[in-house]
């Protein structure tokens, strides 16, 4: 069983800064795409950013230039972080840490239902 812990979330104003980290269960994973998505109230899940086994990224608009999604491998734990800056109310939603098997680390992050695993979710809520 493979497990995405998310951790880091929490409440800022606008305009501030959060880094969500995500640790994975198994080492196996080094070989899979990672990514972020988010859902907030009443909306569908979304992706954010994604990540692919060679450290390509890719990003949703509303994430460019504020956000940035990085992977790290050490002491045999599988690490995957987003650094949020210049945070929006809109940004507000349950975070979430995913992994896909496959190299199309583009096309997932507008199909959210291609991932193969979830993790718990971290809520970041941003005010005004």
């Amino acid at each position: 069983q493979v497990h995405l812990v998310e951790s880091g979330g929490g409440s800022v104003q606008t305009g501030g800064s959060l880094r969500l980290s995500c640790v994975v269960s198994t080492i196996a994973y080094t070989r899979r795409c990672m990514g972020w998505f988010r859902q907030a109230p009443e909306k569908e899940r979304e992706g954010v950013a994604t990540i692919s086994v060679g450290v390509s990224t890719h990003y949703a608009d509303h994430a460019k230039g504020r956000f940035t999604i990085s992977r790290d491998f050490a002491q045999n734990t599988l690490y995957l972080y987003l650094q949020m800056n210049n945070l929006r109310p809109e940004d507000t939603a349950m975070y979430y840490c995913a992994a896909k098997r496959g190299g199309d680390y583009m096309g997932w992050l507008h199909n959210p239902s291609q991932t193969q695993n979830w993790g718990q979710g971290t809520q970041v809520t941003v005010s005004p």
